[in-house]
């Protein structure tokens, strides 16, 4: 049987590097965006590897066009293995010149679009005891950083949806994974149509990784469960100062406000909150010359667990031999 998986915003950057990444490794694919023309050419683009691919118009903030997506892809292509929520929006601006209306759709499209896929696919596969999701998140989700408020709220809201839906699989024994994956600055065509309120352009601040890089780790999460994993060394960086010096990592990212912008002034721009902006992009942006171009330049939670582990018994028996040389001139003492 075919092995499916769901890619939300499968259309352009990271989404599309994701869906062709499992193409090619023999995955029957479907993805759910907006833009018709988009969809059109990703269909093409997968059918392209001789496996099965479909590809879904909907607002995955819309949670019964979600549903219904699941609903097609199950009779379609068959059972769904593997979800991979990662749809997203932002709005680049300081946080009180925000609206109320741009707040809620960031939540809808960035947080809730994660929701409402998990659910739709939690459908099909708790009656299977099988399958994986993967939510795809930010350094930003670990340690926020100005100008993107909802952006960054919306990805911690993410982590907490995700970690109380684990504790209640492990209660179920529920056979389903759940990973969040923790992306850095990465050279999408995201920058190019980011909801902007600044008087310039959206930046991506170095270092800038490769979207077929965040492909590989999404891939290894559905492959390989695993409860988190963290791309490129930024966002292991960012999730060590926010753990170790939340303080000293408030003010970094306060000094990180310009390099988020271009330094050219240009217009605002509406971007695509509301409505896709049209026209053929690709998985990359226009970072090409600045991005780095690894493809394992990842790590997991197991692996942080191991070195925890490693640290704690260093410290251990850093411990038991302070203990020991100060018992040593007691035992001396005493033979006098």
């Amino acid at each position: 049987m075919a092995r499916v998986v769901v890619v939300t915003g499968g259309t352009s950057g990271i989404g599309l590097a994701t869906a062709l990444l499992f193409a090619a490794r023999g995955w029957s694919v479907a993805v759910i965006a907006r833009d018709q023309e988009r969809l059109d050419a990703a269909q093409a683009a997968l059918a392209a590897h001789g496996h099965p691919a479909l590809a879904i118009s909907a607002d995955v903030s819309d949670a019964q066009a979600v549903d219904a997506a699941a609903e097609r892809i199950e009779r379609e292509l068959g059972p769904i293995r593997a979800w991979v929520n990662n749809a997203m929006s932002t709005v680049v601006s300081p946080a009180d010149r925000i609206t109320p209306d741009e707040y809620r759709r960031v939540t809808e499209t960035t947080y809730l679009s994660q929701v409402f896929g998990t659910l739709a696919a939690l459908r099909h596969m708790k009656a299977r005891n099988r399958g994986a999701i993967v939510q795809v998140s930010s350094g930003l989700g670990i340690r926020a950083a100005p100008l993107q408020a909802p952006y960054c709220a919306a990805k911690f809201a993410v982590s907490g949806f995700t970690d109380a839906l684990r504790a209640e699989l492990i209660h179920d024994a529920v056979d389903v994974s759940l990973t969040v994956v923790y992306l850095p600055a990465v050279n999408t065509p995201q920058f190019n149509w980011a909801r902007t309120r600044t008087g310039h352009g959206q930046n991506a601040p170095d270092p800038v990784f490769d979207p077929r890089l965040c492909a590989e780790a999404i891939h290894y999460a559905v492959e390989h469960p695993r409860r988190e994993i963290w791309v490129g060394r930024s966002s292991l960086m960012m999730a060590v100062a926010q753990a170790v010096a939340p303080g000293l990592a408030d003010r970094k990212a306060a000094d990180a406000w310009e390099s988020q912008l271009e330094d050219h002034p240009v217009p605002d721009r509406a971007g695509n909150l509301f409505e896709p902006v049209p026209g053929q992009v690709g998985a990359e942006g226009r970072f090409g010359e600045r991005m780095k171009h690894t493809r394992t330049e990842f790590w997991t939670s197991r692996e942080r667990d191991l070195v925890v582990l490693g640290l704690a018994g260093v410290a251990a028996l850093g411990v038991a031999g302070l203990l020991t040389a100060a018992r040593a001139p007691r035992r001396l003492l005493g033979r006098r």
